[in-house]
């Protein structure tokens, strides 16, 4: 009986040391695994309208002041890129480089400015916006002005202008 004990014993002793040793001789293999993503090139452009307060061409807009209002391109793209904001001449600058808002016929000369009114002219340019894109949105106002002195019938003059984002 004792032999047997000594026989079990030694039998597990045996498999621990076995079983120990095939964990330690156990190989181990590595990989890379590459994680990738393409950010798109992107932008979101909006705009509020210019309205201007009214203009009267007999009293208060004769002479001077010119009549000023405000509105704004706001644009939202990827930081880093490299991005413009173009305004056409509206749809009724007809061939020339000024544009026309409309009522009917008759027509009511305005331009569009970056930085003031009468100061950098906006219409028909592009304005660079490279060096701020960031994610965030970024409203830039646009300056409108009409001429005093603009001879011009009674009623509602408009024009659409085009804002583009270039990026």
């Amino acid at each position: 009986m004792k032999l047997t004990k000594l026989f079990l014993l030694l039998a597990s002793t045996s498999a621990l040391v076995v079983s120990s040793d095939r964990s330690a001789s156990a190989a181990t293999k590595t990989a890379s695994l590459s994680v990738s993503v393409n950010v798109a090139n992107n932008c979101i452009i909006t705009a509020l309208p210019v309205v201007f307060p009214d203009y009267d061409p007999i009293v208060t807009h004769a002479s001077s002041p010119d009549n000023t209002s405000s509105g704004s391109v706001t644009i939202t793209c990827n930081k880093g890129g490299a991005t413009t904001i173009a305004l056409d001449l509206g749809k009724n600058a007809g061939s020339g480089t000024q544009p026309y808002m409309k009522n009917g016929t008759d027509t009511l000369p305005y331009l569009l400015y970056s930085d003031s009114p009468g100061g950098t002219k906006w219409s028909g340019t592009t304005l660079d916006v490279s060096g701020g894109t960031s994610q965030l949105a970024q409203v830039h106002t646009v300056y409108g002005q009409i001429p005093a002195a603009q001879p011009a019938s009674f009623g509602t003059y408009s024009d659409t202008v085009t804002a583009t984002v270039n990026f």
